[in-house]
């Protein structure tokens, strides 16, 4: 990035690229004119983004004041999509250290103007009512508006848009349950607001004057009760009415559960999501479009967001996902290798599979696993080991894929997450389960030079004490059945698949 040079739009920093918003956010500003630069800590994640070539990646921290001033060089607008929700008891600190953190440097670095994307909190509550969630969310805004540097904090309710935690949480309850006793806060008033104008508002506040800095309430043109948004869902998506009885014995906790259980949505997640919706979150002022004013028919209605997502999720358009943030508290150590790591003990299945067909076959079958293709064998010890990680507060089996066909780096993947790809040739998964160690899963196509193949299958396990050997042991019994199973079935299926691609 260089500050002399005009005639290339403002220059950009974006945190949180891996993340939902963050994610679509990177396009948007692209396709604005803008430069783009993005802080990640791994930033492998973003290597297959389809805009991955026009950026610049950096790899950091908001928490570490080095590589957040190293990054906010020649910045002239720096975004804020980040939080440390759901990292622990401590995340409200971590917030707050980070918030100080970026504030500071970008007044350092002479940055001309922060945006940050918080919550909508209610009117008249007392701070100390509020969830942890909101009540961090809000502290964060406060901390970067008093910065030094001008700062844009937008605050949303409920984000409506293919993908989005929001959403899925909205679409399974509704599409799930045609009957559903409801905690009380289905009663609660909220106004939604459709992924698309929350990424124009964020986008527009890159050229905001710059004696603008305060907050800005974002929503649609809808108020309604989330029994409303269920009903009116349902009636989007072509279901009969739903039956929804209120009920006041439901605690946050409890919610969170009932969530996680009928929706992709973890407890852990849904609890700040439930959380939030206790009381009224609705817009006191519109004063963003007199500086981001919208086109004809923005903001969007309800119906339309809905209609909108919808139609992305069925044509299997789905940019990002509220899974596309890595897990908070995931390992993110390396891959032990086999010849020069020395971290201690390493449990390994090997499972090798000669293949009748070829191996671009084969690896379409490969890249084709877990989601509504499963995994090849022993369902229901995979739906089992999906439902305990949900009993221990895990992501489980439910988050499903991005794309039904192809995966990237970073993507979620049930409950895996792609740490490497070799299109044609490898793919590895790191697990995201509650587990007492550390596990990959390897897969590999491999051809002979005659039409066929050869599937190599490896799992691997880097037990973290007793507990983690003692895991090993109980589940090596059933190796043979869902490794071995599932090394057979992939070759049988890239083997039934290939005549059918030929015709």
């Amino acid at each position: 990035m260089n500050n002399d040079d005009p005639a290339g739009g403002l220059r950009c920093l974006v945190t949180g690229a891996t993340g939902y918003i963050g994610g679509r956010l990177v396009p948007e500003l692209l396709a604005a004119g803008h430069r783009v630069r993005c802080l990640a800590r791994s930033p492998g994640k973003l290597r297959d983004h389809p805009w991955a070539g026009e950026t610049e990646v950096v790899r950091g921290d908001v928490t570490d004041a080095a590589s957040v001033a190293e990054a906010m060089r020649d910045v002239d607008v720096a975004y804020y999509l980040v939080h440390a929700l759901g990292s622990g008891s401590g995340f409200e600190e971590t917030d707050r250290r980070a918030a100080r953190v970026f504030g500071e440097q970008a007044k350092a670095a002479g940055v001309r103007r922060i945006v940050y994307l918080g919550g909508l909190a209610p009117a008249g509550v007392p701070e100390e009512r509020l969830s942890p969630h909101l009540r961090s969310r809000t502290e964060v805004g406060r901390i970067l508006l008093a910065s030094g540097v001008p700062t844009a904090v937008l605050r949303a309710a409920v984000i409506i848009g293919s993908g989005s935690a929001s959403f899925e949480m909205l679409r399974y309850l509704t599409e799930r349950l045609p009957v559903m006793i409801t905690p009380s806060w289905v009663r609660t008033r909220i106004q939604p607001v459709a992924v698309r104008d929350v990424l124009r508002l964020l986008a527009g506040s890159a050229g905001l004057p710059d004696d603008v800095n305060r907050t800005f309430d974002i929503g649609g043109p809808d108020i309604l009760t989330y029994r409303e948004m269920m009903q009116r869902y349902a009636r989007v998506a072509g279901l009969p009415r739903r039956l929804i009885v209120a009920v006041p014995v439901l605690t946050p906790g409890l919610s969170s559960h009932w969530v996680g259980l009928v929706t992709p949505v973890p407890a852990s997640l849904a609890r700040p999501l439930t959380e939030s919706l206790r009381h009224e979150v609705v817009c006191h002022e519109h004063d963003i479009d007199r500086y981001v004013p919208g086109p004809p028919g923005h903001p969007l209605g309800f119906d339309e967001a809905v209609r909108l997502a919808l139609r992305r999720v069925r044509e299997a358009r789905v940019t990002t996902r509220w899974s596309s943030a890595a897990v908070p508290g995931a390992p993110s150590d390396p891959l032990p290798t086999d010849p020069d790591w020395a971290g201690g003990s390493l449990y390994t299945d090997h499972r090798e599979a000669a293949v009748d067909a070829p191996a671009h076959e084969l690896w379409r079958v490969i890249e084709g696993v877990g989601g509504d293709n499963g995994w090849y064998s022993f369902p229901l010890a995979w739906s089992l080991r999906g439902r305990l990680d949900r009993l221990a507060g895990g992501v489980g089996l439910r988050r499903g894929r991005r794309d039904a066909q192809r995966l990237r780096v970073g993507d979620s993947l049930d409950f895996w997450r792609v740490e490497e790809i070799e299109p044609g040739h490898l793919l590895r998964l790191r697990a995201e389960m509650r587990l007492p160690g550390l596990a990959w899963l390897e897969m590999c196509a491999e051809s002979d030079g005659n039409g066929r193949s050869r599937y190599r299958q490896r799992a691997l396990f880097h037990p973290h004490g007793l507990l983690g050997h003692a895991y090993w042991w109980s589940v090596s019994p059933f190796h043979a059945v869902v490794f071995g199973g599932m090394a057979r079935n992939i070759a049988r299926a890239a083997a039934r698949q290939a005549p059918a691609s030929a015709r």
